[in-house]
């Protein structure tokens, strides 16, 4: 598996508005954009978000939630787009597994088996871009290490962050939802951090049982389940509210020891 040790973040952009500064980055050939605060202290908690599958790091819903958690908590907001989504090419094997999707879409057939051979096979290529991309980010004056990070991702950002956030003990409490827990559940029981969890009551694609079988396997103390009436893509708005209160509680109390 490629490896991307030791290399700088690379600012391609930069564009601000309303007290939020957006920059756009390179990492290598991981195209990202980081959302930071135009004005606060030297240094803040980040939150690294990935984004859901078919989407890319510039998605409306990154760019809100971001926006809100810059703007409502003052943090750094990161995200990359992960692989064969958003600037980055997709391989053979990515077609065939969207092609594989389309056609059980269209013949009303089980989604879920495809999406999480699909996603389990995009962790193991981004995990280790994203752990790279993490290191890079701290090196940033405005970030640091030692500092609080935070995880936020639902789809399949849940499939590539569980792992990620599993075996990096820099995170320091994680929002995950919207997933199935054939290929997480195992990893899911490695991670102890505070937990925020989103769920769907009536997925059509997620059973009821599975997406409570993943909050389930969180070994975390501290959990919250976060269950809604409606589909897979009518997660209410609010959550994403519930999500910044979230971070704040744990990412804030956190800086304020280390200081």
């Amino acid at each position: 598996m490629r490896q991307h040790p030791m290399q700088s973040i690379k600012f391609t952009a930069q564009a601000s508005a309303d007290g939020v500064i957006e920059r756009d980055f390179t990492l290598g050939e991981i195209p990202g954009v980081l959302w930071s605060p135009a004005s606060g202290p030297e240094r803040a908690p980040l939150v690294f978000m990935g984004h859901g599958g078919g989407t890319h790091k510039k998605w409306p819903a990154m760019t809100g939630r971001a926006r809100r958690l810059v703007t409502g908590c003052g943090f750094h907001v990161a995200v990359v787009d992960a692989p064969g989504h958003g600037d980055r090419p997709r391989t053979a094997y990515d077609e065939q597994e969207i092609a594989a999707l389309y056609r059980a879409r269209e013949a009303g057939e089980p989604e879920g088996p495809i999406v999480v051979r699909y996603n389990a096979q995009l962790a193991e290529r981004a995990v280790p871009e994203w752990r790279a991309t993490l290191d890079a980010l701290q090196e940033l004056p405005g970030i640091g290490t030692g500092g609080p990070v935070g995880f936020f991702g639902l789809n399949m950002a849940t499939a590539i962050g569980v792992p990620f956030v599993a075996d990096d003990p820099r995170f320091t409490a994680a929002v995950f939802g919207l997933h199935w827990p054939d290929a997480l559940a195992e990893t899911a029981r490695r991670i102890t951090i505070p937990v925020e969890y989103a769920m769907q009551w009536d997925d059509e694609h997620i059973p009821r049982a599975s997406a409570l079988a993943l909050f389930d396997a969180f070994a975390s103390k501290e959990k919250t389940l976060h269950a809604n009436s409606g589909r897979h893509k009518e997660l209410p708005r609010f959550e994403s509210d519930s999500a910044v209160r979230f971070f704040a509680r744990h990412l804030r109390a956190t800086a304020v020891q280390e200081v």
